[in-house]
């Protein structure tokens, strides 16, 4: 599959989240605050990528995290609106890479990239039971 004939560069998505105590850190680490966590925001982000690509994907594809670099620049409390947006910014032979960002209304909370390696599902399937089956 050549990804740079089916994913556009500058394609765009966004999504909005309302903070729930679920997602703050102190919900794991109850001595810690009740903000958004940090894993939380960057999990937000990467959904946000895999729907941005998912119709770019042949039947039976998918894609799966590769790389993960984001800053969490600001808190954000319980009952905030997060709005994480995604941007292709490069497209190889096995990777799509995207500007990711995440803003609370009042302040940017996040900002980095995002690259996903596009699978095709069953072949990936096959590897992980190989593995599995092999585990000692």
């Amino acid at each position: 599959m050549n990804l740079s004939e089916t994913v556009p560069l500058g394609a765009t998505a966004s999504q909005s989240l309302i903070v729930t105590h679920d997602l703050t850190v102190q919900a794991r680490v109850p001595d810690l605050p009740p903000v958004y966590s940090t894993p939380n925001m960057i999990l937000f982000m990467e959904i946000v990528c895999t729907d941005l690509l998912r119709p770019y994907l042949p039947e039976g594809w998918v894609s799966v995290g590769a790389l993960v670099n984001v800053k969490h620049l600001a808190a954000t409390p319980v009952g905030f609106t997060v709005t994480a947006t995604a941007r292709v910014i490069e497209v190889t032979k096995s990777l799509v890479v995207f500007d990711v960002e995440a803003h609370d209304g009042v302040d940017r909370i996040g900002a980095g990239q995002h690259a996903r390696a596009p699978i095709e599902l069953a072949r990936f399937l096959s590897g992980t039971a190989r593995k599995a089956a092999a585990k000692p």
